[in-house]
């Protein structure tokens, strides 16, 4: 994927602000961190659209809205929508950002009933795509609605658009594809490889712990390499109790830690020093739109071991940067690890360049700026 670099300079922008619809303060804190650094050095007026009962995003005006991430009840999903016609009639923006599932289909049916111009995100489909079901014919007439008439919609990745073509939720002409939410590969800088004992080695997981992550599947895996592998250590860096009907456990993760399976880092705001003592960075994810585990890993000059689904066999060249496996198989899982032993530091060396070229290449943040600044000044009319 190759987006052309735009310069950015500051002139005259649109009276309103760029409103940023998000899941959590935190996602535009640090996700699309880059991307308000880029928006603000041209010159935009930016304001972050929360959930309530999250903390201020640095630096922006924040405004929360009763946006809950994983809820389905009716009269609550509408106190939302109801609540972003509100805030857009109010604010008057410029333009709209949204970027989650839910800021996308509300953000969207907002957008349409202010008139309001959109620039959605497809950065994961949720779990009504990875499940299936009534949930996802729900989800699916929402977003055809939501999207309907808009002239661009972002993907991260192409398997996500064909989806949305093939289901009718959107046009062709609509698609524009990303690199991710791109990688600052300016902070996240290539470090060596930690010398290893023979039969060592260091995995982690970064990310929110879901069953949807395929955290379960990871643990059954180290319950089948550990016999084989007593040096092998699998450390999870993440959210526990995050909002998701897949979530793991407080008393499950305890188990696993009890027996020996994993340790577990919590949520950290800097991830670089956890990527820098891992010998690759793994993600057994059913699904993702482009993981920002792995595109940071990458910059880092990690190998990257990760589940045959989309948004990370575009990122992972098997035998490339580092090793595919077999969505919700703990023994491909294993298999895979398995093989990233045997290959050995010299060839996770290699794997690691070979990473971080491609980070360079393909997926640096200002390949991101640009093509969402390309975009403002296509719905606004103004250059940023």
């Amino acid at each position: 994927m190759h987006v052309t670099l735009l310069a950015l300079t500051a002139s005259p922008v649109p009276a309103g602000p760029i409103l940023l619809v998000a899941n959590s303060s935190w996602n535009l804190a640090h996700q699309r961190a880059g991307l308000v650094r880029g928006l603000r050095a041209a010159g935009h007026r930016l304001e972050a659209v929360v959930p309530e009962g999250n903390a201020d995003v640095p630096g922006l005006v924040t405004h929360r809205v009763p946006l809950i991430a994983d809820g389905t009840a009716p009269l609550a999903e509408l106190r939302s929508i109801l609540a972003l016609i509100r805030l857009f009639r109010a604010v008057q923006p410029a333009v709209v950002l949204s970027f989650t599932p839910k800021g996308n289909l509300y953000a969207g049916l907002a957008a349409r009933a202010t008139g309001v111009p959109l620039l959605p995100n497809v950065s994961g489909l949720g779990t009504g795509f990875i499940r299936g079901g009534l949930l996802l014919k729900v989800q699916a007439a929402m977003y055809r609605e939501a999207f309907r008439g808009l002239p661009t919609i972002f993907f991260q990745n192409r398997d996500d658009a064909t989806l949305f073509e093939t289901k009718g939720l959107v046009r062709r002409g609509q698609v524009a594809l990303l690199p991710g939410s791109g990688v600052d590969c300016r902070a996240f800088r290539a470090t060596p490889l930690k010398p290893r004992a023979p039969g060592e080695a260091e995995l982690l997981f970064v990310g929110r712990l879901l069953g949807d992550k395929g955290v379960r599947e990871l643990a059954e895996a180290m319950r089948l390499l550990k016999p084989r592998h007593p040096g092998l250590r699998l450390t999870l860096l993440g959210e526990l109790g995050a909002q998701n009907r897949t979530a793991i456990g407080a008393d499950e993760l305890a188990a696993w830690v009890a027996e020996g399976l994993v340790t577990h880092a919590g949520r950290t705001d800097d991830v670089r020093p956890h990527i820098a003592a891992a010998d690759a960075v793994i993600l057994p994810s059913y699904r993702e739109g482009m993981p920002k585990a792995l595109l940071e890993a990458a910059a880092m000059g990690r190998p990257l071991l990760a589940a045959d689904v989309p948004g990370c066999r575009e990122i992972v060249r098997d035998g490339m940067n580092g090793l595919l496996f077999e969505v919700r198989s703990a023994t491909s899982i294993a298999e895979a690890v398995e093989r990233f032993l045997a290959a050995g530091p010299a060839q996770w060396q290699q794997w690691g360049r070979e990473a971080r070229v491609i980070a360079e290449r393909e997926y640096d943040e200002r390949l991101v700026v640009a093509a969402y600044a390309r975009q403002v000044i296509a719905l606004t009319g103004k250059a940023a």
